[in-house]
């Protein structure tokens, strides 16, 4: 049977008659605009993370620019950001009017390390990117100890866990999306940013709403940015349910570990001490190509997803790197997207591995 490369209708279909529920709660109160819901959800995402405050805005990406404005981050300034993750990790950077520089990552884990950003920074580095990518969660302890303040892009890592605590309360400030095939996902675009800070809680909170703490006064030029009662409404129902598809995901990859698949490819390796809710699960092989044209004709799904790092897209040309980013480039070359999801079974994994297996010739395991 072919496996999707996503699976988002099985876990969701259980709520979906809460769901309906509750969007007609909203439409019926007519309180669409920053109301009970997004308040609800704002204490009940940041008592999850563990983090003092949490701000809804409109999506991922202005949760980065806004998180930054809040930071203090403007013109003149410099922001340490990873080459090998989504455009948008980088180009919310450029609405702050800082500019972006770019560090390389761990091949292995796909993230960030102290030593990487260490090589980026100058003294006009204001803050840096941590992507917690595909799920897996950068090492902010350490690059906090460089004494740079660190926004952690959780876009990819809800309901992922460290020694530490969750992504969303381990730096400076946190951001989420909440596009619909996230980890925890709306219908339609959505994000947050969490800190502990009460200053910048504050700031982003101005921010969102045009620059304005009483609608009336504006004290900066700011943003339209706001979560939606009804996609607040979604999350809500869905947030209780965030841990058991995360224990899914996991064990996801564990099936992927039984069926052999790392005596194929290379599997996604956790940061130390780390537990990632794995939003996907990408492999590593010198024979990415063979094994995409396999799972494709077998049906299932697949997808290489930055083939072009930051860097050397067209947008970013203004941008060299000012240091090597050999992790980036193998990473590039070398990954690719297998199906992932919390419902994933050992015989679905067993099928994408076989086809892997078949791709590469490799003998059936007895």
């Amino acid at each position: 049977m072919p496996v999707p490369l996503f699976d988002t209708n099985t876990p969701l279909a259980p709520l979906r008659g809460e769901i309906l529920r509750r969007i007609t709660e909203v439409v019926e109160g007519s309180r669409f605009i920053l109301g009970p819901e997004v308040a609800a959800f704002e204490q009940e995402l940041a008592a999850y993370c563990g983090a003092k405050h949490a701000i809804g805005v409109a999506n991922g990406t202005d949760a980065i620019t806004i998180a930054l404005r809040a930071m203090g981050v403007g013109p003149g300034d410099e922001v340490v950001v990873p080459s090998f993750t989504f455009y948008a990790s980088a180009e919310a950077i450029g609405p702050t009017g800082a500019t972006p520089v770019f560090c390389d990552i761990d091949p292995d884990t796909f993230c960030v390390t102290a030593e990487t950003v260490k090589a980026a920074l100058t003294p006009r580095t204001k803050a840096v990117i941590a992507v917690h990518l595909f799920g897996n969660i950068a090492p902010i302890a350490e690059i906090e100890a460089l004494g740079v303040p660190v926004l952690e892009d959780a876009a990819q890592a809800a309901g992922s866990r460290s020694p530490d605590g969750r992504p969303g309360a381990l730096g400076t400030v946190a951001t989420f999306s909440f596009f619909p095939s996230k980890n925890l996902g709306c219908f339609g675009d959505g994000g947050a940013i969490t800190t502990n800070d009460e200053q910048i809680a504050e700031r982003a909170k101005m921010l969102r709403f045009h620059g304005s703490a009483d609608k009336t006064t504006f004290e900066q030029i700011g943003f339209n940015s706001r979560l939606d009662e009804i996609q607040a409404a979604i999350l809500r129902v869905q947030l209780p349910h965030l841990d058991g598809w995360a224990d899914g995901r996991r064990a996801a990859g564990a099936h992927y570990e039984a069926a052999g698949l790392g005596e194929l490819v290379s599997l996604p390796r956790p940061v130390a001490g780390c537990e990632p809710a794995w939003h996907l699960y990408v492999i590593r092989s010198g024979q990415v190509d063979q094994i995409a044209d396999a799972l494709r004709a077998a049906g299932h799904g697949q997808k290489a997803y930055y083939r072009t790092p930051i860097h050397r897209q067209p947008a970013m040309a203004a941008y060299p790197p000012a240091v090597p980013l050999p992790g980036t480039e193998d990473a590039a070359a070398t990954h690719l997207a297998v199906p992932i999801s919390p419902v994933l079974s050992a015989e679905q994994a067993g099928e994408v591995t076989d086809a892997v297996r078949t791709a590469l010739h490799a003998p059936t395991r007895l």
